[in-house]
């Protein structure tokens, strides 16, 4: 679970910091670059291209769903996640239209979020999401403007999700109530538990309450003491046992950013803690999971408990597994998955849920418009100079906009086989996926210049 569990607005702050230890050469000192040409001002041209595409869907969901949760892209109607609005795409997107330059569509979003959002209400939200999604929002965007209302807004947030993580394990049960503070949802994954310790240990940073802190990375290590004796987590657990339902392991669906996450809380805070848990990770993933086929590297499904091989099985979620190895320093590694990645995305134009590598063959053919793959180019881009990534993500910005721009937006794709569109467009298009788009052609400057985390 990652990109419509993933990313929050939180991780553009993380992403325009210097890393921390990472071993990658600067592009200079990078093996040799391909022959491909591209030049800066066909990256500033894609820049401005990826600019109005956001813009026209922004304008879509403010013309349509202003107030709400998200834009139906195809009916051209609002969409709330919980029967009343949570504000989730002005706030999952309010950095983007910062980063971007968009002052006065930024200033719009920041009033509606700061007099409009409330979270005294009686309702069962999906504890990860929220987190994600919408604390982390609201951090980035305090760091980003200085305004105190949206750090209010996180603090009152993130202390009526606090008892998520009220159970004997101190894994956090799935749904919490806003108002009443009671948590249920016993079935759980790697990625909901270990996919919190950046929002809220920004929080408790910025507030000086270390209780945020010290919850997320229980969850975090108590998720990492599970992990099998050859240092493999499964799929699935129980929050109140902590016992394992599923263990089948993987760098996919209800993993993925709890890898992610190991490696950034390391980044984002010096704790040696996550540092030691990310090298024991990283070690046991880098033996287990990757397979070669034909020549090709990709990364399958095993068995947390032998590393027995399961399935060939790679997705459009497994796509940020060469950002996050060529961001800690393996880039060797990370070049060879991301052609894999895109030889799976132009063989329909787009990438799809889950692909078998052997077989090539689409197993399942939904297309949530998900930003992995484009972020993993421009983590490669930024960390090697080679020109490869901005034309292979030119080529991709020209398939998103083909395949799945409407009047009002982007449409999810039910099909990328047949091209058949959905009435969904989730807040991570703007919050991450044209987000990424933008990074990867803008000059530094131009982002470096917006940050204030």
């Amino acid at each position: 679970m990652r990109s419509d569990l993933l990313r929050s607005s939180l991780l553009a702050c993380l992403l325009l910091v210097p890393t921390i230890g990472v071993a990658a050469k600067p592009p200079h000192e990078v093996e040799a670059a391909t022959s491909i040409v591209y030049t800066d001002a066909q990256a500033a041209r894609a820049a401005e291209r990826v600019k109005a595409e956001f813009l026209h869907a922004w304008r879509g969901y403010r013309r349509h769903a202003w107030g709400h949760d998200a834009l139906k892209p195809l009916s051209n109607t609002a969409h709330d996640w919980y029967g009343q609005s949570l504000l989730m795409t002005p706030v999952d997107a309010l950095d983007t239209l910062i980063l971007m330059g968009l002052n006065e569509e930024a200033r719009d979003a920041r009033e509606l979020i700061a007099t409009q959002l409330s979270f005294d209400r009686d309702i069962d939200v999906k504890h990860f999401e929220i987190v994600i999604r919408l604390l982390g929002g609201l951090l980035s965007g305090y760091q980003l403007t200085g305004d105190q209302r949206l750090l209010d807004l996180a603090k009152d947030l993130g202390t009526r999700l606090l008892p998520a993580f009220d159970s004997p394990t101190g894994l956090p049960y799935v749904y919490v109530n806003l108002r009443t503070g009671k948590a249920r949802g016993n079935e759980s994954n790697p990625a909901e538990a270990g996919t919190l310790l950046l929002e809220y240990g920004t929080l408790s940073k910025l507030t000086g309450n270390p209780v945020f802190y010290q919850e997320a990375k229980r969850a975090l290590t108590e998720t990492y003491k599970r992990r099998s004796k050859i240092g493999l987590v499964g799929e699935r657990f129980d929050v109140t046992t902590g016992q394992w339902t599923q263990t089948r392991s993987h760098v996919g669906a209800r993993i993925d950013s709890y890898y992610e996450y190991l490696w950034k809380c390391w980044t984002l805070f010096g704790d040696e803690d996550c540092r030691a848990m990310w090298q024991d990770s990283i070690a046991a993933a880098n033996r287990y999971y990757p397979e070669e086929v034909d020549g090709a590297l990709w990364v399958g499904h095993v068995d947390m408990h032998t590393g027995k091989r399961l399935a060939s099985r790679y997705g459009a979620l497994h796509a940020f597994w060469p950002g996050l190895l060529a961001l800690s320093g393996d880039i060797a590694q990370a070049r060879r998955l991301q052609e894999s990645s895109y030889a799976m995305w132009k063989q329909h134009g787009l990438e799809p849920e889950a692909y078998d590598y052997r077989k090539r063959e689409v197993t399942s053919p939904g297309y949530p418009l998900r930003p992995e793959i484009i972020e993993s180019a421009w983590y490669l881009h930024r960390l090697t100079g080679d020109a490869q990534y901005r034309a292979m993500g030119e080529q991709m910005l020209d398939d998103f906009v083909r395949y799945t721009r409407t009047d009002s937006g982007f449409a999810t794709l039910k099909n990328v086989v047949t091209k058949e569109k959905a009435d969904d467009m989730e807040s991570f298009v703007l919050a991450e996926t044209l987000k990424y788009f933008y990074l990867l052609f803008a000059p530094p400057q131009r982002w470096t210049r917006q940050r204030s985390c």
